[in-house]
Parts: C-alpha cells; sequence; structure tokens
C-alpha cells in the first residue's frame, strides 16, 4: 500500500505555519510593543470576531437580530466602525474581494497592567493575604481597645456603608458590562475592575465581622441602617444606583465610574476622610484595608481607564465625536457627584479627632479629578466650580 501524503491543504497536515516546537509565538495580531507579551497571546483577539479576524462570522445572536459583540453598545467610535461588515453567502468563509477590516480602532487597546486570568489570582490573593494578616495581628495585639468612641460609630456606619458602593459598582456596573464590550480586551480589563470592587466589598465584610467580635457593642448590622436612611449617604447613593441605570452604553458606564465617581467620590471618602482621621482616633488598622482598594483603583483600574478612553479622544477618525460625546458625560455626572459628595460633608464632624476640613478635601479631590480629565485630553467642566 502506499503511504499517505499529507499537504498543507488538507486538514491533516503535519506541518503548517507556527507548528513547529520553535514557534513560541502567535502572528495573528501586532503587538504593542516590538516584543509580544503573554498577556497579549492569551487575551488579544481571543473572542472571535469576524469585523477582524474570524472567516466564518458570527455563530451566535440575539432574537432582535443583533449578533455578536455589536458596535451599537456604546456611542463611543474607533476609526473603522462605519466600514461594513463582512457579506457572506450561506457556506461560505470568504470576504468580497478587497475588503478591508472594520473596527480596527478598538482593537488597537492594550491594558498597561497585563492582567489575564494568572495574574488576577496571584494579585488578590497577596492583597487578601496581607490584609488578613494586618487584621490578625491588630487583634491579638487588642489594638481596636485604643479607638475613641465615636471613631467606633463612625466605622460601624460610614465604612460599613462602603462597602455597599464597591458590591454594586463591582456587580452592578462593571460585571454587567464586561459582554457588552468590543473586544476581548476590554472585556478581560472590566472583569479585573469588576473582582477588584467585589474583592474590596468581602474585604470590608469580613473587616465588620472581625470587629464586631472584638469590640464591644460594636453594631456590625449598622451599616445598613445607614446605606439605606443616613442624609450622608443619599445623595451618593442616587449616583451609584444611576451609574447601574445608564441606557445600554458601557463606554458612559466606565466612564463616569471610574473618571469621575471615583476621584470626586470615591476617593473624596477613603483617603481624605478615613485615612485622614484614622490615626489621630487611635485606629492604624483600617487604613491598611481601605488602603488596599484605594491603590486597586489609583495602581491599577484607573491606568487601564486612560489607556481605554485617551485614544478615543485623539482617534484619527471619529475625535471630534467622541470627545464630545465624554465631554457631555463630564458635565452630567460631575454635576451629579458634586452635589452628592457636599451631602457627605457632615462625615467631617463625626469622629472625635477631625480630618482636614471638608472644603480643603473637596478641593483635593477636584484637583485629583481636574488632572485626570486633562491627561485624557478633555477639559474639566464648569459644573466643577459648583
Amino acid at each position: 500500500m502506499p503511504r499517505p501524503t499529507f499537504t498543507d491543504a488538507e486538514a491533516g497536515a503535519q506541518e503548517f505555519p507556527d507548528s513547529s516546537a520553535s514557534a513560541r509565538r502567535y502572528n495573528y495580531y501586532k503587538p504593542a510593543k516590538r516584543k509580544q507579551t503573554h498577556y497579549e497571546d492569551v487575551t488579544v483577539d481571543v473572542q472571535p470576531d469576524p469585523r477582524h479576524y474570524l472567516a466564518q462570522g458570527w455563530i451566535y445572536g440575539f432574537a432582535n437580530g443583533e449578533a455578536g459583540y455589536p458596535l451599537t453598545w456604546t456611542k463611543l467610535k474607533a476609526w473603522g466602525v462605519d466600514k461594513p461588515e463582512p457579506q457572506r453567502g450561506p457556506g461560505s468563509g470568504g470576504l468580497p474581494k478587497n475588503f478591508e477590516w472594520p473596527a480596527h480602532g478598538w482593537h488597537e487597546f492594550r491594558d498597561p497592567n497585563e492582567e489575564w486570568e494568572m495574574t488576577f489570582y496571584r494579585y488578590n490573593a497577596n492583597v487578601v493575604r496581607q490584609t488578613t494578616q494586618n487584621i490578625e495581628n491588630a487583634r491579638q495585639a487588642k489594638a481596636f481597645d485604643n479607638w475613641t468612641p465615636n471613631w467606633k460609630t463612625f466605622v460601624e456606619r460610614n465604612v460599613g456603608a462602603w462597602m455597599h458602593i464597591e458590591h454594586i459598582l463591582g456587580l452592578y456596573v462593571f460585571a454587567a458590562i464586561n459582554r457588552s464590550c468590543p473586544t476581548n480586551m476590554h472585556n478581560t480589563a472590566m472583569v479585573v475592575n469588576s473582582m477588584h470592587k467585589i474583592r474590596f466589598a468581602q474585604d470590608l465584610a469580613l473587616y465588620n465581622l472581625t470587629l464586631s467580635e472584638e469590640i464591644e457593642g460594636f453594631d456590625g448590622s449598622a451599616h445598613v441602617d445607614a446605606w439605606n436612611n443616613d442624609a450622608e449617604w443619599q445623595g451618593v447613593r442616587k449616583v451609584v444606583e444611576a451609574l447601574t441605570a445608564v441606557d445600554n452604553d458601557w463606554g458612559e458606564m466606565a466612564f463616569a465610574t471610574n473618571v469621575v465617581f471615583e476621584p470626586l467620590i470615591g476617593e473624596l471618602f477613603r483617603s481624605n476622610l478615613v485615612q485622614q482621621a484614622a490615626a489621630g482616633n487611635g485606629d492604624f488598622v483600617t487604613p491598611t484595608v481601605i488602603g488596599a482598594g484605594e491603590y486597586d483603583y489609583s495602581q491599577r483600574d484607573l491606568r487601564w481607564t486612560e489607556a481605554c478612553f485617551a485614544p478615543l479622544v485623539s482617534d484619527k477618525e471619529f475625535a471630534d465625536h467622541n470627545k464630545e460625546l465624554m465631554q457631555g458625560w463630564l458635565s452630567k455626572w460631575t454635576a451629579l457627584c458634586i452635589e452628592a459628595a457636599r451631602t457627605m460633608q457632615p462625615l467631617w464632624s463625626q469622629a472625635d479627632h477631625k480630618p482636614p476640613r471638608f472644603e480643603d478635601s473637596l478641593d483635593r479631590a477636584k484637583s485629583r479629578f481636574a488632572g485626570i480629565v486633562t491627561e485624557l485630553g478633555l477639559e474639566p467642566p464648569k459644573e466643577l466650580s459648583l
């Protein structure tokens, strides 16, 4: 019997491009730098997209006729978006002659944190391990006995209330929109941002349980009443719930949360109130718990946010459209956040040892926000002066 001969044109080919043992890199995408990274190999274009590479078209769709990952799920646009999608006949995997891939602009995004499954687990495991050790050391040293009376009430009501915010933003903003983005690179960043917040909410919940056991009279359920009823939190609650109710636009939800809400309300509370007041009230533990969540945002989540939205402001095709759209988002959400921040002012007077004045804290938050906006290539909105 003659021996079969395999060629590259057959499904059983033994040799094909990149099949050799020496081939360690994929060549179906262009790396952001000269050398491909592991993050790019496991993330870039892993989500099939017929607007980019997938030849056979979407393999699933929705009842309204939309298929795959519609680009209309945000009003933002990236270069190439308006080019037509491939039109293929039944059983055809080919492309029209001289067809140019649309939506190239979306596929340029890379997460500067280079987050993927392994890095995500390692980072969060380290954070949880360190936080747990800090709390356990404080418990062994009876450090909670040094807290001033009013600080105990402040932590049980207000630090506890913050876990609601992290839970809502993590689960109903970032987890909710990760399926809406046009590329796997965006979706991965959204998932990681989501899990940062869910982990931080869990950190606060477990911390609350420890305090309930260690501090006599500490009411571990007081945060529920504070979140539902305290006037200081109702403005913030209004904004947080509005973020979850943005109408079918993942871009606005992510932009409004990380560019506007976090610096004007998140950092205002975490950095300019809790971490400023804690030490004076005998508390050296709460800042370590809060600081872990602060690091999530300032050193990681903000980085991918700037890398995602800044290129859209200078997009080669839709810069003016995107800039006008984002400036409108800034005006809308800045007004809401400044109004909510001012309702929080009484919190600055609740501890025995007072932090810096509320107006000084708000000015620092405004300055931080203006810097982020400027780095994105946008103009700080006039609503910042409210």
